[in-house]
């Protein structure tokens, strides 16, 4: 056909081209002759042939096709709301505890509301960023799930357990058990000021004489040295020239938890320093004045003429002295290997002889069967060593004899175990002295104090009460999804040496996360057998006390005599005995967690603890043997120097220079941050189902919880050189997850920041 072709060539291309297709298909009609002249006869039933052939592919098709379409549509409706938002419709959480939670979250300081200075609320003065600048909240103050104090203990995980504690004690019915109302009525007696104000110093005047009395009131019989001891360290917890506890092995790499008794320098009054450079402990003199003082003070309060107390005192401090010289700090005596010395008490008799120290340990631990073969932890034996020389020079002056200076020290350390039992004027007396006799002070709440001496005598109690009312199931489940996330970061992290980081990813993997319980949890009837010989009164204190710390006593030979790891009720770090990683109960408490909170509150809250811990146990020197840690610690200060107009231009380079602590720790927390959230959305795509609180979207009531974080006590806080919350502006410069802008509007630099 030429090119010249009119209209009426297009049907008889059209023609051709069906032509075309029935010659395409001439091969399946080949291989269907029954079909053939059907087709030619009744050209319909084309149609059904095909259909006939290609039914089972289009039907599958077409199912995928719909599937896909349903599941577009069910992700919209019930995916988590990640995305850019602000608010959410999740149904809301209508319990009380979510009641309280709503009305912190409205009280606190709103991230997303104050992008520009919501992270410069200080928790004191050990921030080196601190900033004063005049902002509202700093100002008013500002409502954080840890906005207490941090010295005693009021604010964070800690004050968060010991405040539930207390709502426990005191709800305790007067005709429960009488394992609980014993606990109840020591904790009763501890509160009642009065009646220790009342008893005034006569209880503890009765004491000393039960002990033989001693020089200083004249009234005295010369007692035997070690027996004196034995009786001290057994009834009354009192430890003046060593002090002895029950512990586990440090290598008991199999878990075994057989303990053993341990044996340490003791906690002396006199303050002390610890000198660097001749690597010894010494007396500062402008200390030494005002514990002079206050020791005078404490024998005027215990009747003493004041002729006679600068003698006794002047006795007390030179034998305190030469003790002090002798004792050297925990880092000092690692670094000696020091610490841990197993040996047998015959060895020990042999190194440090003027102490018995087969009869002192049989009387603290009898009944058991204490021999001299038995292995002790010693740690420190040149500390051991020395105090025996010291303790033989003070028996052997001969102008002792009537004073009897060893005696007086042992009577004043008993007074230091006895001051919480006595009336405000010994704890007036030591807030001049709050490194020597740091504890007894008064800044700690009454509450506060009554509630960590009742754990001493009655924490089985303490624990089952504490279990009672554990959600063991929810905390478990943070537990393990923080532990995965853990594990999927640690994947990412670039370790110098690849053999190390092997290492360590097998020995993560073997580990197994899980709640701290024990098998030692007694029944209401095994606690009502166990403290049945117990009788508390209501308005003696000074007596409950004194039957107290030998409660706490037995406790230590139950201890000794038992295998497995009891329950530390006051506990709220984890703790890693062989291959169980175990975290305490008294973690997962209100405010801090509850069962009914929205779990993007237990998450930002909880979780980023758990993760928290996690980094600083198992990661203790990270920042040596990875890039990651110093880079990601570097750009999350870069970030905070650039907000806060600190930077020496764009980019940085400005404000204080980060030590190795700082770093590691900025990369500690921002890391938990991001393990925590990741955990969260795991969750989420098991359960997709969670509630909110104030109508928040799950992101923003995650990072607002997480905002509340402040100022958590742990023993690494000190190394933190912002404040945690500032993490959230770090973490949304890089993600889409965040509900909105949190870069400040009046700093344009923001804009330029990298992802950390």
């Amino acid at each position: 056909m030429t090119d010249g072709r009119t209209q009426q060539d297009g049907p008889v291309l059209r023609m051709r081209e069906t032509s075309i297709e029935l010659e395409d298909l001439s091969e399946d009609l080949d291989r269907a002759p029954v079909y053939l002249s059907e087709f030619h006869t009744e050209p319909p039933r084309r149609t059904k042939l095909i259909w006939t052939k290609y039914w089972k592919p289009l039907l599958v098709l077409a199912l995928f096709l719909l599937a896909a379409v349903v599941g577009s549509v069910y992700c919209v409706y019930r995916r988590p709301d990640w995305g850019a938002t602000n608010r959410t419709t999740a149904p809301p959480c209508l319990s009380a505890a979510c009641d309280w939670a709503s009305a912190r979250l409205s009280a606190a300081v709103d991230p997303f509301a104050q992008p520009c200075d919501y992270f410069l609320f200080t928790c004191g003065a050990n921030n080196v960023t601190a900033d004063n600048r005049g902002h509202p909240q700093n100002r008013s103050g500002r409502s954080t799930l840890e906005d207490a104090p941090r010295g005693g203990g009021a604010g964070g995980r800690r004050g968060s357990l010991l405040q539930n504690l207390r709502q426990i004690l005191e709800s305790v019915d007067r005709n429960s058990r009488a394992a609980l109302q014993n606990t109840r009525t020591f904790y009763s007696s501890c509160l009642d000021t009065g009646s220790v104000e009342t008893a005034g110093v006569e209880p503890f005047l009765s004491l000393i004489q039960e002990l033989g009395g001693w020089a200083v009131s004249g009234q005295w019989v010369r007692p035997e040295f070690n027996s004196t001891l034995g009786v001290l360290m057994r009834d009354y917890a009192t430890f003046p020239f060593f002090r002895v506890y029950v512990d586990t092995d440090p290598e008991d790499v199999h878990g075994l938890s057989k303990r053993y008794i341990q044996i340490d320098q003791p906690d002396l009054l006199i303050p002390i320093e610890w000198n660097n450079e001749t690597k010894r402990s010494q007396v500062e003199t402008q200390t030494l004045r005002p514990f002079l003082s206050t020791c005078q003070r404490y024998l005027t309060l215990l009747g003493a003429p004041d002729d006679k107390s600068l003698h006794h005192v002047g006795h007390f401090l030179s034998l305190s002295s030469e003790l002090a010289v002798a004792a050297s700090p925990p880092r000092y005596r690692l670094s000696k290997g020091q610490l841990y010395q197993r040996m047998s008490i015959r060895d020990l008799q042999l190194q440090a002889p003027d102490i018995d120290w087969l009869g002192c340990l049989q009387t603290t631990f009898e009944p058991l069967n204490i021999t001299e073969d038995d292995q002790v932890f010693v740690h420190n034996l040149p500390f051991m060593v020395n105090m025996s020389l010291i303790v033989r020079k003070w028996k052997n002056k001969p102008e002792n004899s009537n004073f009897d200076p060893l005696q007086t020290f042992m009577v004043l350390n008993l007074l230091h175990t006895m001051m919480p039992a006595l009336d405000s004027r010994f704890s007036n007396a030591s807030k001049t002295l709050p490194v020597a006799l740091e504890g007894t002070g008064g800044a700690q709440p009454r509450w506060q104090r009554c509630v960590t001496e009742t754990e001493k005598g009655f924490s089985p109690v303490l624990t089952h009460l504490l279990s009672q009312g554990a959600a063991h199931r929810e905390a478990q489940e943070i537990i393990q999804d923080i532990f995965s996330a853990f594990k999927s970061k640690l994947q990412q992290l670039k370790l110098t040496n690849q053999t190390t980081r092997r290492i360590l990813i097998d020995k993560v993997n073997s580990l197994v996360p899980k709640v701290w319980t024990s098998d030692e949890t007694k029944s209401e009837d095994e606690l009502d057998r166990l403290y049945s010989t117990v009788s508390m009164n209501d308005h003696r204190f000074f007596s409950n006390y004194v039957t107290l710390l030998s409660l706490w006593q037995r406790r230590q030979r139950a201890a000794l005599s038992g295998h497995g790891v009891p329950v530390d009720v006051l506990s709220v770090t984890p703790r890693l005995l062989g291959n169980r990683l175990l975290f305490p109960m008294g973690l997962f408490v209100p405010p801090l967690f509850h069962p009914t909170y929205p779990r993007a509150m237990n998450y930002g809250v909880v979780g980023f603890l758990v993760a928290k811990d996690l980094l600083h146990l198992l990661l203790p020197n990270i920042h040596s043997q990875s890039e990651t840690v110093r880079d990601v610690g570097g750009c999350v200060w870069t970030h905070y120097l650039t907000v806060t107009d600190r930077a020496g231009g764009a980019g940085g380079g400005g404000g204080a220079a980060l030590t190795a602590a700082q770093q590691q720790e900025l990369w500690v927390q921002y890391t938990a941050l991001q393990t925590a959230l990741q955990a969260y959305q795991l969750n989420l795509e098991t359960r997709p189902e969670d509630t909110s609180i104030s109508g928040l979207s799950y992101t923003r009531l995650f990072l607002s919880s997480f905002s509340q974080m402040n100022c958590d006590s742990d023993p690494h806080h000190e190394s933190m050189p912002l404040q945690p919350s500032f993490l959230i502006t770090v973490f949304c410069a890089g993600s889409d997850l965040c509900p909105s802008d949190l870069r400040c509007p009046r700093n344009a630099r923001t804009h330029s920041l990298q992802k950390c």
